[in-house]
C-alpha cells in the first residue's frame, strides 16, 4: 500500500518516523511530508501558536502538494491528531483514495463530503479532550452518510497522542494494540 503519513501538531517528530518505518517493515511504501518545515513543539500551546500563525489554508496547501505526485498510485492517507484531520480532508478530496487511518483526530466533513465505500479506520483515547462522545458520534454518522466504510476503535485510559512514546499521553499497551489493528487493515485495503 501507497501511504502519505501526516504529523501531528508537534511536527515531524521521531514517533512519527518510527511508525513510517513499522509501516515500512510490513511492506507499505510511505511518506510523512513535513508541513511545519523543520519546527516541532514540545508544548500544544506551542503547536498552536504556529498553526495560527501558519493558517489551515497553508497546512493543508502544503499537504495537497505533498501528497500531488503520489495520488495517480492511489494513496492510503493516515495521520496523527492534526495530521489525521489533514488526512481526512485529503482522502474526502481524492476518487483514488484506497482508504483513511486516523490516529487520534478527525475533521469537519464538507456539507457534500462523498466517497464510494472509503474504508476508513480511527483510533482513539477515550475519554479524549480533543475527540469527545458527542463530536465523535456526529461524525461517525456524517462519514457514514458520506459513504465511508468506519471503524472505531477507543481505548479507556490512554491520553490523546498515546502511541507518541516521547510525550507523556503515551501508553505502551494501548500503541501497541493500535498498530496491530491498524496493520490488519491497511492489509485487508
Amino acid at each position: 500500500m501507497n501511504i502519505m503519513l501526516f504529523h501531528s501538531a508537534h511536527g515531524l517528530r521521531p514517533a512519527v518516523r518510527a511508525a513510517a518505518d513499522r509501516l515500512r517493515a510490513a511492506g507499505h511504501e510511505v511518506w510523512t511530508p513535513d508541513l511545519f518545515e523543520g519546527r516541532t513543539f514540545e508544548t500544544v500551546e506551542e503547536a498552536r501558536d504556529y498553526e495560527e500563525e501558519t493558517g489551515k489554508d497553508e497546512l493543508l496547501k502544503r499537504a495537497v502538494l505533498a501528497a500531488a505526485p503520489y495520488s495517480e498510485r492511489g494513496l492510503v492517507y493516515a495521520g496523527f491528531s492534526l495530521g489525521a484531520a489533514i488526512a481526512q480532508t485529503l482522502a474526502l478530496g481524492d476518487d483514488k483514495a484506497r482508504g483513511l487511518l486516523l490516529l487520534h483526530g478527525t475533521s469537519d466533513l464538507a456539507p457534500n463530503a462523498s466517497v464510494d465505500e472509503l474504508p476508513v479506520q480511527l483510533h482513539v483515547a477515550e475519554p479524549d479532550p480533543f475527540e469527545p462522545d458527542d463530536w465523535l458520534s456526529a461524525w461517525y454518522l456524517q462519514m457514514g452518510r458520506a459513504g465511508a466504510d468506519v471503524e472505531v476503535y477507543r481505548y479507556t485510559g490512554a491520553g490523546h497522542l498515546y502511541t507518541d512514546p516521547e510525550l507523556p499521553d503515551w501508553d505502551a499497551e494501548a500503541a501497541e494494540a493500535t498498530w496491530r489493528v491498524a496493520l490488519g487493515f491497511l492489509d485487508s485495503l
